[in-house]
């Protein structure tokens, strides 16, 4: 059963309501956002627009059902970007889902991710009640940190309905770089001198097994001379390419994934990444490595079970978010949350309108 939205309080009343209840929007993140059988769906994608923006003070505030791409948009027309460089913002992401399942694209690497540009937050938690964290502008420390508890929390923790976010001025010019090193451990060992060096990249994604795409961007004028500098501490001579934007909105539309995949999320650490690609070995899936390696979007075989890349990850210690396909896993591998988790949960879902994870 769906709930169209007629506004805040007809999502507030439907959570009072329940039993039980699931927040969506755009659909792009399906495994997340369909609900089971007995599950009253609330479907937040009339909650829209932008309702605050201060370019000189580099902040705006959205309804949680805004698309990511109407708000590029309008960043757009003042040189500024959210560089969280959210994923299917093509295919109509909005801001809400993209803090639901915390995901990121591959420019967050030099900034941040949604973590870093969620200042404020305003939710409905299981008693109907509208709740707001954190503020409008970037310099909030008060109370507790709300905002963060909605990152990752995949509408299991409160309807979101309104989001503030800071933004950044948006390069100049970019440039990327293209290199094959021949072999994962030759690529992260790169990935790993490059990170202790004097540039700041933009984006850093690897593509098994040895590819390695890194993007650079800032004012045009100095630009060639930081490729420059960049290509002297690589081991192997890379291609430049200079018109790079189809490319990085490829990647970060995840435009590789085959479509009879279920895509999964797993954050780790460049260590565990050999061991990862030995797990999907075994059974054919891909993966591609971004965030510098620490984030893995692995395609996973739609009709392997998800178990044993559950177990995969568990014997590697490191957890993944799974995102599309049938909506009957969530998180696998080695999540955990404790009883900080459960006294959270009980704080703000006392009535436990909301599905467990």
């Amino acid at each position: 059963m769906s709930v169209a939205t007629g506004g805040v309080e007809a999502l507030q009343e439907a959570v009072r309501q329940g039993p039980l209840v699931l927040p969506h929007g755009a659909g792009t993140k399906p495994a997340l956002s369909t609900p089971p059988d007995g599950v009253i769906a609330l479907d937040v994608s009339g909650l829209t627009g932008i309702t605050e923006y201060d370019p000189a003070e580099l902040t705006f505030t959205a309804l949680a059902g805004t698309p990511v791409a109407q708000v590029s948009a309008a960043l757009e027309e003042h040189g500024q970007y959210l560089p969280i460089d959210a994923p299917f913002a093509a295919a109509g992401a909005t801001l809400g889902g993209v803090v639901a399942a915390g995901t990121s694209g591959p420019n967050a690497f030099r900034h941040g991710g949604v973590r870093d540009f969620l200042v404020g937050v305003r939710f409905i938690d299981g008693t109907g009640k509208l709740i707001t964290g954190g503020g409008k502008v970037v310099k909030n420390a008060a109370g507790f940190d709300l905002p963060k508890l909605m990152i990752g929390s995949a509408g299991r923790l409160g309807v979101l309905v309104q989001l503030s976010f800071k933004v950044f001025p948006r390069p100049e010019a970019t440039m990327t770089v293209s290199v094959d090193l021949g072999s994962l451990e030759a690529a992260l060992d790169v990935l790993a001198t490059l990170g202790r060096g004097p540039i700041d990249l933009d984006a850093a994604d690897l593509e098994p097994p040895g590819r390695l795409w890194l993007r650079l961007g800032g004012a045009r004028e100095i630009l060639a001379d930081r490729v420059a500098r960049l290509e002297a501490l690589l081991v192997t001579p890379g291609e430049r390419i200079e018109d790079d934007a189809e490319f990085w909105r490829d990647a970060a539309e995840l435009a590789w994934v085959p479509p009879d995949s279920r895509l999964v999320k797993v954050g780790l650490t460049a260590r565990h990444a050999a061991g990862l690609e030995s797990v999907l070995a075994r059974v054919g899936a891909q993966a591609r490595y971004s965030l510098g390696a620490n984030v893995a979007w692995v395609a996973w075989p739609g009709d392997r079970p998800l178990d044993d890349l559950d177990a995969g990850l568990r014997g590697l210690e490191i957890a993944g978010m799974v995102l599309t396909g049938p909506p009957d896993r969530i998180l696998i591998g080695s999540s955990g949350g404790g009883a900080f988790a459960t006294r959270v949960r009980a704080a703000i879902d006392p009535h436990s309108r909301f599905l467990e994870v």
